[in-house]
C-alpha cells in the first residue's frame, strides 16, 4: 500500500483499512517525518472541530456532529527486503515533500484570492499613440513591482498614468481613482515624490494597495565618511554644486510634467503641495517623521510606508497626555465613518501644540484634550453599537475638560484665592520689603550693641575671615540660649532682665 497525491485535483490518496481513501489538501492541518530505528513514521494531522483555529477561521465545519479523523500514521521500514525495487520508506519521505509543495501552493492561492476580494475592477487604459505625451523617466515605484527595485518611466495618457519598468513591468493608475494627488519637492528632503492615494485599491506584486509613489534620488543618500574631508576641497565643493544643479533641474522637470497633466485632464487631477513651515514631527508607525499638511490632508511621503489622512473624512482631533512637565504628547484622529479604526500620531513635541490648534481652527476641525490616555477600541465599538444612545448622552462632551463637573470650579476658585493670596500689588511689595529692612536693621542694633561704639572705621576693614569668625559666634550663642530655655522648661520670666551676653573681644 501507498501514499498517492493528485497534483492536479490537490488531494492525498491514502489507504484507511486497505481502501482507497481522499482528503483534500485543505483538510489536512500539518505533517510531520520521523525516523526512529529502522522504520519511518509519516504522520499526519487533520482539522476537525475543537482543534485549534486560525484567527477570523469561524466555523468551517458544516457537520460538526459526523465523525471525523484527527491524525493518521504510517510507518514503513527503511530496510530494503530482497525483490523490492526501492525501499519502502521512500514513498513515505515522497509523499511528505510532495504533501508540502501542494500545500504551500495551495496557501498561496487562498491568499492572493483572499486580497482579491473586494477589488473594484478598474476601467482599461486608453493609450494615447501620440509621441508628446508628458513623461517622466528614471523613477522608482514604491512598493515594488518586483522583488528588486527596477527604474521606469511614467507615461501620462488619455485616462491615466501607465508606468513600464525596464523589465518590461506594467502597472495602469487611472484619473478617477486618485483620491490625492501629491507632489513632494526635493527642499529638504533627499527624493523628489509623486504620490497617489487611491480611492479603490489596485492589485500588483500579489498584494492590494492604496499608496503608489513615484520618486527619483537626488544626490547621495549615504556618505563614505571614512575618506578625509576639507571644507574647502575642490571636489565637495564641485559636488555641491552639482547636486544644487540636480535639485533644480529635477524640480524644473517635474513641474513641467504637472503641468502638462493637469492641462491634459483640464484640471480635474490637481496635485498638492505639502506646506513644509506647518509641518510637524510625530511618529504615525514605528519611526518619527515630518507631517506636513495639504489643502486637504495631512502626508508624509518620504518614509514608508507612507502617512494620508484626509481632512474630509475627520469629525474630531483629541490630544492625549496634556500634562506640561511632559515633553510630548500624542494626537488621536477620529473618523467620520465611526467603525473605521482611529488613527494615532505618537511623540509630538510640546512646542508644536499651539501651531497644530491654529492649523485645525483654519480647517473648522473640532479639537479637544485630555490628560489621559483612553482605549479607543472600547470607545468606538460602543459608539458602534448603540450611536443614538452615546448622542442622546452627550457624545463627545466626556473629551471635554469642562465636563468634570463642579470639582473643576471648586479648584479654580481656590487657586484663584491662592493667587490673591501670594501675590501682592507693587505697592505692597514695596512696603513690606521697607518693613522688613528696619526689622534687620533693629535686629543688628540690639544684636551688635557696644560694637557700635567701636567706630565704624574699624568695621570698614574687616575681611572676609573676620567676618566669618563672628557668624560662627553668633551660631554659638543663639545654640547656648536655646540649651538654657530648654533647661527652664520654657518657663516665661517677668520683671528680669535677660542674662547677660558674653563680651567680645575684637582682634586687634
Amino acid at each position: 500500500m501507498k501514499i498517492y497525491i493528485d497534483k492536479k485535483y490537490e488531494t492525498v490518496i491514502m489507504p484507511v483499512f486497505g481502501i482507497a481513501t481522499p482528503f483534500h489538501i485543505a483538510t489536512i492541518k500539518n505533517i510531520s517525518m520521523s525516523v526512529e530505528g529502522d522504520y519511518t513514521y509519516l504522520r499526519i494531522n487533520f482539522f476537525c472541530p475543537g482543534s485549534a483555529l486560525g484567527r477570523n477561521e469561524g466555523n468551517i465545519f458544516p457537520n460538526p456532529e459526523a465523525t471525523f479523523v484527527k491524525e493518521i500514521t504510517y510507518r514503513a521500514s527503511n530496510v530494503k527486503t530482497p525483490g523490492d525495487p526501492s525501499v519502502p520508506s521512500l514513498n513515505l519521505q515522497n509523499a511528505f515533500r510532495i504533501i508540502k509543495e501542494v500545500q504551500k501552493r495551495y496557501k498561496t492561492r487562498e491568499a492572493e484570492e483572499k486580497e482579491k476580494e473586494g477589488i473594484v475592477k478598474q476601467d482599461s487604459l486608453v493609450i494615447n499613440l501620440n509621441r508628446s505625451n508628458p513623461k517622466l523617466k528614471d523613477l522608482y515605484i514604491r512598493p515594488n513591482i518586483a522583488q528588486k527595485r527596477m527604474q521606469g518611466s511614467l507615461e501620462a495618457h488619455v485616462n491615466g498614468f501607465r508606468f513600464t519598468s525596464v523589465r518590461g513591468d506594467k502597472l495602469d493608475i487611472l484619473y478617477n481613482n486618485i483620491k490625492h494627488a501629491l507632489f513632494q519637492p526635493c527642499d529638504g528632503e533627499m527624493i523628489i515624490v509623486l504620490h497617489f492615494h487611491l480611492k479603490n485599491a489596485i492589485m500588483f506584486g500579489k498584494k492590494r494597495h492604496t499608496d503608489v509613489q513615484f520618486y527619483t534620488e537626488v544626490g547621495e543618500i549615504t556618505t563614505d565618511l571614512g575618506k578625509h574631508q576639507h571644507m574647502h576641497d575642490r571636489d565637495d565643493l564641485y559636488a555641491e554644486q552639482m547636486e544644487r544643479e540636480m535639485r533644480h533641474k529635477l524640480k524644473t522637470a517635474f513641474k513641467n510634467f504637472i503641468e502638462k497633466v493637469e492641462s491634459l485632464t483640464k484640471e480635474d487631477l490637481e496635485f498638492e503641495v505639502p506646506f513644509r513651515d506647518l509641518g510637524f514631527n510625530g511618529a504615525p508607525y514605528r519611526s518619527t517623521c515630518l507631517l506636513q499638511p495639504t489643502s486637504s490632508s495631512l502626508v508624509n511621503t518620504t518614509e514608508w510606508p507612507p502617512f494620508v489622512v484626509t481632512l474630509d473624512e475627520v469629525e474630531l482631533v483629541h490630544f492625549e497626555r496634556m500634562q506640561f512637565h511632559l515633553k510630548n504628547f500624542d494626537m488621536v484622529i477620529v473618523y467620520k465613518e465611526y467603525g473605521k479604526k482611529v488613527t494615532m500620531i505618537n511623540a509630538i513635541p510640546m512646542a508644536s501644540l499651539d501651531p497644530i490648534k491654529e492649523w485645525l481652527n483654519s480647517c473648522d476641525l473640532k479639537y479637544t484634550e485630555g490628560v489621559q490616555s483612553l482605549n479607543w477600541t472600547k470607545i468606538m465599538k460602543t459608539i458602534v453599537d448603540d450611536p443614538e444612545g452615546f448622542f442622546e448622552q452627550g457624545g463627545w462632551s466626556f473629551l471635554e475638560p469642562d465636563g468634570e463637573g463642579s470639582d473643576a470650579e471648586v479648584g479654580d476658585s481656590e487657586s484663584e484665592m491662592e493667587d490673591e493670596t501670594f501675590n501682592p500689588t507693587e505697592d505692597e511689595y514695596e512696603e513690606e520689603e521697607e518693613d522688613s529692612d528696619e526689622d534687620y536693621s533693629d535686629e543688628t542694633e540690639e544684636s551688635v550693641g557696644s560694637e557700635d561704639s567701636l567706630g565704624s572705621d574699624e568695621e570698614s576693614g574687616k575681611d572676609w575671615d573676620e567676618l566669618e569668625e563672628e557668624a560662627r559666634k553668633a551660631d554659638r550663642e543663639s545654640l547656648y540660649e536655646e540649651v538654657e530655655e530648654q533647661k527652664s522648661g520654657n518657663r516665661k520670666r517677668k520683671g528680669h532682665a535677660p542674662p547677660p551676653k558674653p563680651s567680645k573681644k575684637r582682634k586687634k
